[in-house]
């Protein structure tokens, strides 16, 4: 049986097993703290090219957040030392920027989220550096179409299986790989709490969507198969057979008759190709 806790301006504010259900001062939060990243993610835009390292791309979040009056929720976080996550081509997530050179026809997610008053704003996008492929760029497209899919099914009434399952057909239906070692999260005032948010599933199971809900949907698809490795360094998951892998992410709030999307971009860059 799911537990839910409905947030209030004196309840303790912690990771739990409950969900939480928040208020319109939290979508107000939401809403700053999902703008900054949003906006964050727009300006990299003609950053991303060959010859750029991810470590450049980091040193632009980092005071892109600050400037913004937030600080990167990942700087610090167990002993994280970035201010953003840069994943190139077999990379699935996590990717810690460094002297990393892009080159052309890269494809990279970069994952950004900003503390603004205490609320999360997690989101990512992937970035085509140069000219990529046709199925790098078709791999990149279905993603995004995985992301939006998954997003229609958020709604009160619905459970989170149908958000995965939705995510998980459109994803086999191209033969893609849904991986399933990593998934999207409850998020607001805590960066990564209850409910994890599978990515495959069965309509009609899991915890039932409520309004006040805040969670991350962030699919993770694979040109090949799901299973993962992990690099040495602890944080750097690849693909095991080293197909290119791609990934969006939004943080969304269950509205009483949708969701609403916190990360959408102001500007209409929410997937490439950026510059058409």
């Amino acid at each position: 049986m799911t537990d839910y806790m409905t947030m209030t301006a004196g309840t303790p504010v912690s990771r739990s097993s409950a969900i939480k259900l928040y208020d319109e001062s939290g979508f107000a939060g939401m809403r700053k703290a999902g703008r900054l990243a949003a906006e964050i993610l727009d300006a990299l835009v003609p950053h991303v090219v060959p010859g750029v390292t991810t470590g450049e791309l980091d040193d632009i979040v980092r005071a892109m957040t600050l400037d913004g009056g937030g600080v990167p929720a990942t700087l610090g976080y167990r002993g994280y030392t970035h201010s953003c996550c840069i994943s190139l081509n077999n990379v699935i997530c996590h990717g810690i920027p460094g002297d990393k050179v892009i080159r052309d026809g890269d494809i990279l997610n970069i994952d950004v989220t900003p503390q603004v008053d205490g609320w999360h704003g997690d989101s990512s996008r992937m970035y085509i550096a140069g000219d990529a492929p046709i199925k790098a760029r078709r791999l990149v497209e279905v993603t995004y179409e995985c992301l939006m899919l998954g997003i229609a099914q958020a709604k009160p009434g619905n459970h989170l299986g149908d958000i995965g399952h939705a995510i998980q057909q459109h994803a086999q239906k191209h033969r893609y790989g849904v991986v399933r070692d990593f998934c999207g999260h409850g998020l607001g005032r805590v960066f990564h709490d209850s409910p994890d948010v599978v990515h495959v599933g069965r309509p009609g199971t899991g915890p039932e969507l409520k309004p006040g809900m805040f969670f991350t949907i962030e699919p993770m698809i694979n040109i090949g198969k799901p299973d993962i490795k992990m690099a040495e360094d602890g944080w750097t998951a690849l693909t095991r057979d080293r197909s290119l892998s791609a990934q969006f992410e939004h943080s969304i709030g269950i509205t009483q008759d949708g969701c609403e999307i916190f990360t959408r971009s102001p500007t209409g860059l929410d997937a490439p190709p950026y510059g058409a």
